[in-house]
């Protein structure tokens, strides 16, 4: 087993070392870094922590389990919208809140992770649905805090801090009423497209939670008990809309909402945060970004088309990636200058295959498909039609 480090602070550090994390947010978001983001606002104090160390890493020999602590939520907040999140998710679902130091710090953390479930987001992510009448936002960060006032919950009952732990649970709930209410408000105004959006995305958030919930053997708790397994089992106290947002992810999103492996290679796509890829597989939007910039070179915006194509041939259902390149190609406008960049086998592999037949489908078509066959779908388990 490897030495543990210890810091000059004194804390003994049993994960990445942070100057290491932050060299992984730089390689994955470096935008960060970069002045492209507003750093200042309400909220975002944690972008700005995350600027500060990047200047004076020597200040890092001198944190303590709570200040590691609010560099990893912060670090995974910052990368949970890239094409390279971060790797420390068991340190804050888990790791870090069995420290053998934890008591010390506990209180600490655990109020840094209520803080957390009201951070600005907005800038580092693309991954969200909209309720356009309140400008109320989902994403898969929520999933990221879910997992983490979980862990923090678990932690807190098994120190027997009662109290702490019911207020982190408060706030759960608070967030699985948002979510629900989000649902619910974008059925009753027909919004088809940002219903199909927020499904993958809640999926993925009660999903974390789950994942969580077993990760600390909570089954038998009954607060972990009547909040596991949401968007799958019809709970009495929480409406049938999540099941049925489950069944919908099941039917029309999984397979477009993956780690997008393919989209790792083009490191060019890091450049900016209005890169970021957002739900699928409503990508046109994403595509005619990227193909329109002037960030990026043609060469570049080449080897993005390439990755598209390579994503879809992975998974096959996997239709924003053809959404993606379609956009981009109408949006560059002169093809045989981007051509020119994509090896001919290859480029001969894409014009015969169905992903130019799906990016070639014209966006009106593509999302009255999508809302005829939702419009269709009846959710085996509860009975509910869009």
């Amino acid at each position: 087993m490897a030495k543990k480090k210890t810091l000059l602070s004194g804390f003994e550090l049993n994960g990445i070392a942070p100057n290491i994390l932050l060299k992984h947010v730089e390689n994955t978001a470096p935008f960060l870094f970069k002045g492209e983001l507003d750093t200042k606002g309400d909220k975002r104090e944690y972008l700005e922590k995350l600027r500060f160390y990047k200047k004076n890493l020597k200040a890092l020999a001198h944190i303590n389990l709570t200040e590691y602590f609010h560099i990893c939520m912060a670090a995974h907040w910052s990368t949970a919208g890239t094409f390279v999140p971060t790797d420390v998710d068991n340190q804050i679902r888990e790791g870090l809140w069995k420290h053998k130091k934890i008591l010390k710090h506990i209180e600490k953390m655990a109020r840094i992770t209520i803080d957390s479930w009201s951070w600005d987001y907005e800038q580092v992510t693309n991954r969200k649905s909209y309720n356009t009448h309140n400008d109320q936002v989902m994403s898969t960060h929520e999933g990221t805090w879910l997992s983490v006032a979980i862990g923090a919950y678990c932690a807190l009952i098994k120190n027997d801090l009662n109290e702490l732990a019911q207020e982190v649970a408060d706030v759960i709930l608070l967030e699985i009423k948002k979510e629900q209410d989000l649902l619910i408000k974008l059925r009753e105004d027909r919004d088809h497209i940002n219903f199909l959006r927020a499904a993958p995305l809640m999926a993925h958030n009660f999903g974390d939670l789950d994942r969580v919930i077993v990760q600390w053997d909570m089954l038998e708790d009954e607060f972990c008990k009547s909040i596991y397994k949401l968007g799958h089992i019809v709970n009495e106290k929480y409406d049938p809309i999540l099941v049925y947002t489950g069944k919908v992810n099941k039917e029309f999103s999984s397979k477009e909402n993956h780690r997008h492996m393919s989209m790792r290679q083009p490191k060019c796509l890091r450049k900016s945060h209005k890169f970021l890829i957002p739900v699928g597989p409503f990508m046109d939007k994403w595509g005619k970004d990227l193909g329109s910039t002037d960030l990026l070179s043609i060469q570049e915006k080449a080897e993005i088309i390439v990755a598209l194509f390579d994503g879809y041939k992975r998974q096959d259902q996997a239709f924003g990636y053809c959404r993606a390149y379609g956009a981009m190609i109408n949006a560059i406008g002169n093809t045989d200058e981007v051509e020119a960049w994509i090896p001919f086998d290859l480029l001969a592999e894409l014009k015969s295959s169905d992903f130019l037949q799906i990016a070639m489908i014209s966006l009106s078509d593509f999302e009255n498909d999508y809302i005829e066959r939702l419009n269709k779908f009846e959710c085996p388990m509860t009975g509910i039609i869009f």
